[in-house]
């Protein structure tokens, strides 16, 4: 299966533009703004919901008829300060307008009518360690499964330290089997801390069908149809990802990868 790395289109304006059909799957959009200030990025949600992330910098924010007015306080990622987010149902309109220089990711998947506009950040998100030694990383929960705030959208930011691995012991949830497991579509938007740097991650299933590794530098997404899909920071650069993922069901439910499974046992077996 190719084309799991995607590469920003510019630096300036959208520079992602994932859709369903151009992932080849049912569920996951994923869009990223870097904006200037005075930039503006806006559109019409249709039958999807989205998550609007202020991954870094302030933009003046409106959507579903109401002005929410400036949003965002972390003018670097990873100051790894809780994320200003909005929450925005399908059948609605967004638009933001920048500020200052801005990041701005959009996350989407079917939308249900089943929630009202609100913020989710940065109260209500706190950075909390997951695993031990060389296994640790930092989670921003944005709107995980605890979180009653999505249709069908579940988002997390990590931040992985230099020389850790994430994502780790390597897992799936790629069957619609609950509560055994659930099938959920992935997309990873990466950062690297100096910029210059790259992280490594791989995607692969058990049986080899599918089996990608990449360098993953600054701006890059990966999409996670399937399988395993672990991920490292070499010595020397930090790796921030902005996790989105959706499915039939809005429950997180994986199983590890049983040559690694004992790794569960010494380290955290929750993943991302």
């Amino acid at each position: 299966m190719a084309g799991l790395l995607r590469k920003p289109t510019g630096a300036r304006g959208q520079v992602h533009a994932i859709t369903p059909e151009t992932a080849g799957w049912g569920h996951v959009g994923f869009s990223l703004y870097r904006l200037e200030p005075g930039d503006v990025a806006k559109a019409a949600t249709a039958s999807r919901e989205v998550i609007l992330v202020l991954v870094e910098g302030k933009a003046h924010v409106e959507a579903a008829g109401q002005d929410w007015g400036e949003m965002g306080a972390r003018m670097d990622v990873f100051e790894k300060t809780p994320p200003h987010c909005l929450y925005v149902p399908n059948g609605s309109d967004w638009r933001a307008m920048a500020t200052t220089v801005c990041t701005l990711a959009v996350c989407s998947a079917p939308g249900k009518g089943g929630h009202r506009a609100q913020r989710l950040g940065p109260e209500g998100i706190a950075l909390t360690p997951r695993g031990k030694g060389t296994n640790t990383r930092h989670v921003n929960n944005i709107a995980m499964e605890g979180r009653d705030v999505a249709d069908s959208l579940l988002v997390t930011e990590v931040f992985t330290p230099a020389g850790h691995w994430s994502s780790y012991p390597s897992h799936r949830h790629d069957e619609d089997d609950f509560p055994r497991m659930t099938y959920l579509e992935e997309t990873y938007y990466h950062r690297l801390n100096p910029a210059q740097g790259f992280g490594i991650q791989r995607v692969y299933t058990e049986d080899g069908a599918l089996d990608e590794t990449m360098a993953v530098k600054n701006h890059d997404v990966v999409l996670v149809p399937k399988g395993h899909h672990p991920c490292g920071a070499p010595y020397g650069y930090e790796m921030y990802y902005l996790n989105v993922m959706a499915g039939p069901l809005r429950k997180w439910r994986f199983k590890n990868d049983p040559d690694h499974d004992w790794i569960a046992k010494i380290a955290s077996p929750v993943a991302g």
